[in-house]
């Protein structure tokens, strides 16, 4: 049976999507913005401060969910340029004390709100 999640503790959708459908021991959390989710807007243009923002979104998601970040196996990572990639791992690394989940990285032509980076997830128990 599919659940739709969602938190006021994450950006809320800018499209008809749901923020995370939860479907058994499966949470697929949609892609999620640098969006301060108390303001309802982009965060800065610096690709550290964006990607802890992304991060801290989709975590509020697995936490409403009933999920961990242990449970998060697979992510997909877009960003707005490539160069951006050293520091964006060295960010993200940071939500993943011990084996870092799947993921796939892409450079992408544009992302929504002039973002620089969007990332979504996969979490299963």
């Amino acid at each position: 049976m599919k659940k739709q999640i969602s938190t006021p503790l994450a950006p809320g959708a800018i499209g008809p999507y749901s923020q995370a459908i939860r479907v058994g021991d499966l949470l697929f959390i949609s892609g999620q913005l640098p969006v301060d989710p108390s303001t309802g807007i982009l965060e800065q243009n610096d690709i550290a401060v964006q990607t802890e923002r992304a991060m801290q979104n989709i975590m509020a998601l697995v936490q409403e969910a009933g999920f961990t970040p242990a449970d998060i196996v697979k992510t997909s990572c877009l960003l707005a340029d490539l160069a951006d990639f050293p520091l964006f791992n060295e960010i993200y690394a940071r939500f993943f004390s011990e084996e870092p989940p799947a993921r796939e990285t892409y450079q992408v032509a544009a992302l929504p709100l002039d973002a620089r980076v969007e990332i979504s997830a996969v979490c299963a128990r």
